[in-house]
């Protein structure tokens, strides 16, 4: 099989691309821009291209399948030609289920959730030596890539995320797996600039659950009352399971499940992770994982990255990132950590920095988001606000918009910087949540200068 990318840089696509690479197909790609780490990865396997930019010329005949990504346009000159010579276009969706047409397939959607749960019922399956291929969006210890694809494994778990599949195609991603067994962790709101109203939002999660297979089953997050409405009106007649949050405790910062007068040890917490955890074991069984293997595992999990990731930590302090960054994210990371640890301060930091979170018409939707922290910190940066063309907003408005008397908001990042620097951090967590980066900040460096 001969396989071109046209945009073959980004983030799913470089490992889509490594993944078809090594199963045997020729694979080649292009694109005006590759940052790291795709460039060296692509490099490592051979298919790195040769210079940045768009060339027809790659664009021939004898190609079995073109798949193009997000970051491409409508008028990039090698989907013309593609067009031209009728050759198979596939968006990134669109070829993952071409691969696993005749597979199990599980997909894991919500606004909230779905990277860890995919994660947890990839990492149970590794444990429990099954066979599966996967599509995850974040780096998962233990797996060398974020897709993987096979001949032979008879399960595929994907991730299913709302956002559109491709310049030409303006479905939700999560609209093409047709599952046959399917989670959905909740609904809130996301993605307004493609989604410009809630009601709209919602119904893409309406479109999904009527994909699932005939005899399919779903599982769903019974704490939450808008999902709880839209399975209710779901018109699919397959089976629908709802999960809450597991049974736990909590001992010396440590969490524990309980099952059965038994106390599994963590190495995860937050009530959100323990509803996590309650659909992952509903899929897992699902797939012939017995509750004893599935907790064997699942006491190794460690996480996702950059969710609730441990970036230094002493005997009185702890430094995490999470990309928490819209609001029903941002609360639920926020009241993870306090209360864990409550008897230490919270100093929570988080990142306007998505399209949705820096417009003026959805400031709302944080209010109360950071209530649990003792000091609650917002920076954005005004140039990022005028790169993607929106409205410039206020300290006020956002200090409005979070409902907090005491938030502190900053657009200057070395002001920023300076007041973490001069904090005393003993008996204290830092929490550093974003999309982004904090303009360029090596946040794992900066945690080791604060408390080594």
């Amino acid at each position: 099989m001969k396989v071109h990318f046209i945009a073959i840089g980004g983030s799913a696509m470089h490992n889509l691309a490594i993944s078809l690479c090594k199963k045997g197909y020729q694979v080649t790609g292009s694109d005006d821009e590759i940052f790291e780490p795709s460039r060296t990865r692509l490099e490592k396997y051979g298919i790195l291209p040769d210079y940045s930019g768009w060339n027809p010329d790659k664009i021939t005949p004898d190609l079995d399948a073109i798949i193009l990504g997000m970051h491409a346009r409508s008028d990039n000159p090698e989907l013309i030609k593609a067009k031209g010579l009728k050759l198979k276009i596939f968006s990134y969706p669109e070829y993952l289920y071409e691969q696993t047409k005749n597979k199990t397939r599980v997909v894991i959607g919500g606004s909230h959730g779905k990277t860890t749960i995919t994660s947890m019922i990839m990492h149970v399956l590794q444990f429990n030596n099954k066979s599966f291929d996967y599509m995850v969006g974040a780096q998962i210890e233990g797996f060398e890539t974020m897709v993987s694809l096979s001949e032979d494994a008879p399960i595929a778990v994907f991730e299913g995320d709302e956002y559109l599949s491709s310049p030409i195609d303006l479905r939700p991603k999560f609209h093409l797996y047709k599952p046959h067994i399917a989670l959905i962790s909740g609904i809130a709101w996301d993605h307004m600039n493609v989604f410009p109203t809630f009601d709209n939002y919602k119904e893409q999660f309406s479109i999904f659950i009527e994909q699932i297979e005939k005899e399919g089953c779903l599982f769903y997050c019974k704490h939450d009352e808008i999902l709880k409405e839209v399975v209710k009106n779901s018109t699919n007649h397959i089976e629908k399971t709802e999960y809450g949050t597991h049974a736990y405790m909590i001992k010396s910062n440590q969490t524990f499940l309980l099952d059965m007068g038994k106390k599994i040890p963590l190495q995860i917490f937050g009530e959100h992770n323990l509803q996590n955890i309650s659909g992952a074991k509903f899929v897992c069984n699902e797939l012939g994982i017995t509750d004893d293997e599935f907790y064997t595992a699942i006491s190794e999990f460690k996480g996702a990255a950059r969710r609730l990731e441990v970036l230094s930590q002493n005997e009185h302090t702890t430094i995490f990132r999470d990309f928490a960054h819209s609001p029903s994210k941002l609360k639920a990371t926020v009241n993870a950590v306090k209360n864990q640890f409550h008897e230490r301060n919270l100093i929570a930091v988080m990142e306007l920095h998505t399209f949705s979170s820096l417009n003026e018409d959805f400031l709302k939707e944080y209010a109360g988001s950071m209530n649990l922290a003792d000091i609650a910190i917002v920076y954005f940066n005004p140039e990022v606000i005028k790169h993607k063309k929106l409205k410039p907003i206020s300290k006020e408005k956002v200090k409005d918009s979070f409902q907090k008397d005491d938030l502190k908001v900053y657009t200057d990042q070395s002001v920023l910087i300076d007041f973490l620097r001069n904090l005393n951090l003993k008996n204290k967590n830092l929490l550093l949540m974003s999309s982004g980066n904090f303009s360029g900040v090596d946040l794992k460096q900066f945690a080791h200068e604060l408390i080594g």
